[in-house]
């Protein structure tokens, strides 16, 4: 695209964006990110430790995270086009810049995979949601019956009321309008994380040791061990989905300062926060349960008391978790609806707009595409978590498909397009290194997670 088209792009961006009032800082991406990053995943992280043992759990961890960090610095550089700071050019989400950068081709297959990436994500969080309703009233019979009672319940009603919940929320219009709901579920995340971090250190204390070995848990074979490590490389590149929703976060900052450098010192302030929770989850996880370990730290019933924090956990989970799936299906909502506006644009079905306001919800916008849509939608990610309600499997399959390409590998071809780097320079060919190792260790963790799933499912 040549440099006029560029500016045509860019004041035609202007015009269209004027109404959009962008009031986002440093610290209200910080609350977006640590929404969206520190989500269900966080609560497998001893469980994956437990699989890989001492040295590759703290590693594995550590290495996704920076993996993501250099991720987010080029996607960064891509919200404005050409220039990374002053392009007149402003690209709204993901998919517009990988359209910009990449053409028409690369945008359709991306579209794609990103969606069905969101679409999984808000599965899992509706999975973990109802898992952790189900585990307050668990925690309340094992305190009323003992820990050796039989306290088992159907989850269909949690599963039912979380949807319902979603349903209500989906309906305004964009990120714009849900920051506060961002804002609450980053303590949320907080508090849980500190909650699970402290019940480790305790049970550790209380043990008088630390559990664990260098290799991790044991297992019959060595097909079995091969299958836990690839399914608990999954389940942690899955705590790291933050790529998907950055440049659609980034949309939300005021400038001056530039986007870009706002966006990349949220991005390290929250990746560094994220990551140091991770390592203290998932290690004291594993230090106070070792073989024990079960594949969710605060519902698999490691811990029994006290069962009054075990409750408060899991409420601030469910929290969380409400703000996390608005956070991965709003950039879904807009994609989806911004596809069917433009093939049906006088459609009175879609431009037809009336006020309406809820309790404690800002008054949005709504009209009868929205409000179908988003409501088809919730109802089919509920009915899917329904059917394949398996925490660790569910989440290290998605993980194994959203990292690779979304992470990896149309970041890099973006940056490769903006800056005009040539084949088999040192930068080219120590990108294309990286992307290769990424692919394998994506794939590898794949084959095991979908394993585990079928294994769940039908074994």
């Amino acid at each position: 695209m040549g440099e006029a088209s560029l500016l045509l792009h860019g004041e035609e961006e202007e015009e269209a964006e004027s109404s959009v009032n962008r009031t986002g800082n440093v610290w209200t991406a910080v609350a977006h990110i640590i929404t969206g990053v520190i989500g269900s995943g966080v609560l497998s992280l001893a469980w994956s430790v437990a699989q890989l043992g001492w040295i590759a759990g703290p590693f594995a961890i550590v290495f996704f995270a920076a993996i993501t960090l250099t991720s987010a610095f080029l996607l960064c550089d891509c919200y404005r086009t050409p220039d990374p700071e002053h392009g007149p050019g402003r690209n709204r989400s993901y998919s517009e810049a990988v359209a910009m950068s990449l053409g028409k081709n690369s945008a359709w297959a991306f579209g794609l995979m990103i969606q069905i990436s969101l679409c999984g994500i808000t599965i899992a969080y509706t999975i973990t949601s109802a898992i952790s309703k189900r585990a307050i009233q668990k925690s309340n019979c094992y305190h009323n019956e003992g820990h050796e009672a039989t306290c088992e319940y159907s989850d269909t009603y949690y599963y039912l009321i979380f949807g319902a919940v979603q349903i209500v929320l989906s309906q305004a219009p964009d990120f714009h309008n849900i920051q506060w709901l961002s804002i609450v579920a980053a303590i949320m995340s907080f508090a849980y994380s500190f909650i699970g971090f402290g019940l480790g250190i305790a049970q550790v204390i209380e043990n008088g040791y630390v559990q664990g070995s260098l290799t991790g848990i044991s297992t019959y074979s060595t097909i079995e061990k091969m299958w836990l490590v690839s399914q608990a490389l999954g389940d942690i590149a899955f705590a790291y989905p933050y790529s998907l929703v950055l440049i659609e976060i980034q949309d939300t900052l005021k400038s001056p300062p530039s986007e870009n450098q706002t966006m990349k010192k949220a991005s390290t302030i929250s990746l560094v926060v994220t990551t140091i929770f991770y390592l203290l989850c998932g290690g004291f996880g594993y230090a106070a349960f070792g073989e024990a370990t079960p594949g969710n730290l605060l519902t698999g019933f490691g811990f029994y008391e006290p069962y009054w924090l075990i409750d408060f956990a899991n409420a601030c989970i469910m929290i969380h978790l409400v703000g996390g799936y608005q956070l991965f299906s709003q950039p879904f909502f807009a994609n989806a609806e911004r596809c069917i506006s433009d093939k049906y644009p006088d459609n009175i079905f879609i431009k037809n707009e009336f006020s309406l306001k809820l309790p404690l919800i800002p008054a949005f916008r709504l009209n009868l595409l929205r409000l179908c849509f988003r409501t088809f939608y919730v109802v089919f990610t509920t009915a899917i978590a329904m059917t394949f309600p398996y925490f660790n499997q569910v989440i290290g399959v998605m993980g194994a498909i959203i990292f690779w390409p979304l992470t990896i590998y149309f970041p890099v071809e973006m940056f490769f397009k903006q800056r005009n780097v040539e084949a088999w320079t040192t930068k080219w060919v120590m990108l294309r290194i990286f992307t290769i190792v990424c692919l394998l260790v994506t794939m590898f963790a794949l084959v095991g997670s979908i394993e585990g799933l079928i294994s769940a499912k039908f074994g």
